[in-house]
């Protein structure tokens, strides 16, 4: 089960270069199901006992199914669909020394950079057209090898490996082509999303590793892959959501967009995109607000972004006792300062679960002195309060464009994820 679900994995992370086909990704497994779409500029009419989805800027995606006792309380579980990256801007093209072409980016989150040279890279993301008077979104994804990083050679920088602070406007810039792909770039976009140049109107597209996932190790214990963080947590949430029974509450599974960047945009956790939904699940089944209220109270939030394992070589860098390993079972993670927005009730309502589902579970915590990161949790909780817990699978390599994971922890959250709807 471990190796079939790991290629599952692999095959969704291979079909996910962006967050936007990320979303589109789960819309496909929703519609398959038997979820019907709801736009937001629609008014919605929803019935007890079906399944429906709605999705905000073609990146984030919230779905949720109505039992026949609509107050009993929400169960809520949300990852993000977004990775630190390289995004393209405005009038890319840089002509250099009128021998080659490379292309002006600027960094999306905070990535570790130097995993990014010497690799081949391509472009994905949406194109923006008018038609009929309407915009019109487009997903693209330029199939192929497209551009490198090239890094520069030790003989030129010979202190390079005692530590090099990376200039994003300089040192990371993609090459393109040599200087005859000059004027080419926008003309290679459309023709990998079906459309005409000069139709495209708007785009945010962002670079991702070419390099194919893999199950490797002694036993294939492990799995690498890019965008591990967080798609691996969205995989996993959105299998156990469509395989849990989903009649005991009203169930929502979130996609939430820009997290990596702070989740303050329109589609991110910030937003009022969750909190919007449930008022109008809840307006459509003529409950009050005092209804809505009282499902809160009863709910139970899971914020699941991935974890820091234990590093082989830098053992040091980990809490004394909270050390959580690849293969052992699902984070829970706490902070102090609320970073994580776990804590005693939710963690013991969260272990609960995974004795429940038969699963393991781990804990983490930063070392007193190193700060660590933050994620969905919280800050949603300022606009949908709950009991939240945050969650994670260890993995290495965090914000890598190559990251590592374990194959059975996958498994594992699906097993949990799958009672938690139930």
């Amino acid at each position: 089960m471990y190796q079939k679900i790991s290629e599952e994995l692999l095959t969704f992370l291979r079909k996910s270069p962006s967050c936007f086909q990320a979303a589109d990704q789960v819309r496909e497994a929703l519609v398959a199901h038997g979820f019907q779409q709801l736009k937001e500029d629609e008014k919605w009419n929803l019935e007890v006992n079906h399944s429906y989805f709605t999705m905000r800027n073609s990146s984030s995606v919230i779905a949720f199914t109505i039992p026949e006792n609509a107050r009993n309380g929400y169960r809520i579980m949300a990852s993000h669909s977004d990775s630190p990256t390289f995004k393209i801007k405005e009038n890319p093209e840089m002509a250099v020394e009128k021998k080659y072409v490379k292309l002006n980016v600027e960094r999306y989150g905070g990535m570790l950079c130097a995993p990014w040279f010497d690799r081949p890279l391509s472009i994905a993301g949406r194109v923006i057209t008018e038609e009929n008077g309407e915009l019109v979104t487009h997903l693209v994804n330029v199939d192929r090898d497209l551009v490198l990083i090239p890094n520069l050679a030790i003989h030129m920088n010979r202190e390079v490996n005692d530590g090099y602070k990376y200039n994003a406007q300089k040192d990371m810039l993609p090459l393109y082509g040599d200087i005859t792909a000059k004027d080419t770039f926008m003309k290679t976009i459309a023709e990998a999303a079906g459309v005409k140049e000069e139709s495209i109107l708007g785009h945010d597209l962002f670079l991702y590793n070419r390099q194919p996932g893999t199950i490797w190790g002694a036993s294939n214990e492990f799995v690498s892959s890019g965008r591990l963080d967080d798609l691996q947590c969205a995989f996993s949430s959105l299998q156990g959501f469509l395989r849990g029974d989903k009649k005991e509450h009203i169930s929502l599974f979130c996609l939430l967009d820009n997290e990596e960047v702070g989740s303050g945009t329109k589609q991110g956790a910030a937003s009022t995109f969750l909190y919007d939904t449930l008022m109008r699940i809840n307006a459509s089944l003529d409950l009050t607000y005092e209804d809505y209220l009282v499902n809160l109270a009863k709910g139970f939030m899971i914020s699941a972004d991935n974890a820091h394992a234990i590093h082989p070589n830098h053992t040091d860098m980990a809490d004394p006792v909270n050390r959580p390993y690849l293969n052992e079972g699902i984070v829970i993670k706490f902070n102090a300062n609320q970073k994580y927005c776990t804590d005693g009730v939710s963690a013991a309502m969260f272990k609960s679960l995974c004795k429940k589902a038969g699963v393991p579970y781990q804990t983490f915590t930063n070392r007193s002195d190193i700060l660590g990161g933050s994620t969905l949790g919280n800050i949603s909780n300022t606009k949908v309060a709950l009991n939240t817990v945050d969650i994670g699978l260890p993995q290495l390599a965090m914000h890598s464009p190559y990251e590592t994971a374990g194959v059975k922890d996958t498994w594992y959250l699906i097993q949990a994820v799958e009672k938690f709807y139930c």
